[in-house]
């Protein structure tokens, strides 16, 4: 199967929780592999989408509570647990994503991760920004969690978790998760996941 599909995402954003379970099977019935690659969303939101912010000070905000809703509704529809908002939201993220971009190369153990720190974080409510939760999570996938740890703070993984937030700014991006299909097509957002479904069947290589 190829990679047509770039996936790039926080573990932070709940609805990227929601999309990550839900792309598998667009994949499969699809025929086709994505590739993973770790952002940093507050680092998007600060260059282009700062709205964001202010939305979330809002405290009659009638779209975001009801979006609240929303979340469960699909959370449900999934079967995805979402014990959410915690005591922790929104969560620091750069600890996990600079985990993840550690793990990048090995795309199987990055989806073994993420699928881990997304229950860490969404069912039990941990705290995302703790390394010592994140090597917890990486022991139980069978990583190491603490050379997980060390190699996190390598220059060159927090370089490469600079350059994907970038990437994905540069390439038209404003959140997480954003979609891509065969590189130019954006998609963004569990509630697009059709939409990426009809593009891959649409454009077949």
């Amino acid at each position: 199967m190829t990679a047509r599909v770039e996936f790039f995402f926080d573990l932070s954003s709940p609805w990227t929780r929601l999309a990550f379970h839900n792309l598998p099977d667009v994949l499969d019935r699809a025929g086709v592999t994505a590739v993973y690659r770790p952002i940093l969303v507050g680092g998007v939101f600060n260059a282009v989408n700062p709205a964001v912010y202010a939305a979330r000070e809002q405290a009659d905000n009638r779209r975001l509570q009801h979006s609240w809703k929303t979340l469960k509704d699909w959370a449900r529809l999934a079967g995805v647990p979402m014990n959410f908002p915690s005591e922790w939201h929104p969560a620091k993220s750069i600890a996990a994503m600079r985990f993840c971009c550690a793990l990048e190369e090995d795309q199987a153990a990055l989806v073994r991760f993420a699928r881990g720190a997304f229950a860490s974080y969404f069912d039990r409510q941990e705290n995302l920004d703790d390394p010592a939760v994140l090597a917890a999570v990486a022991d139980a996938e069978a990583l190491d969690g603490a050379a997980l740890a060390a190699a996190a703070g390598n220059d060159a993984v927090k370089a490469r978790l600079r350059a994907n937030t970038d990437e994905v700014i540069t390439r038209g991006g404003y959140g997480s998760p954003t979609i891509f299909v065969d590189r130019e097509d954006m998609y963004f957002g569990n509630d697009q996941l059709p939409l990426v479904e009809a593009a891959l069947k649409r454009n077949l290589p």
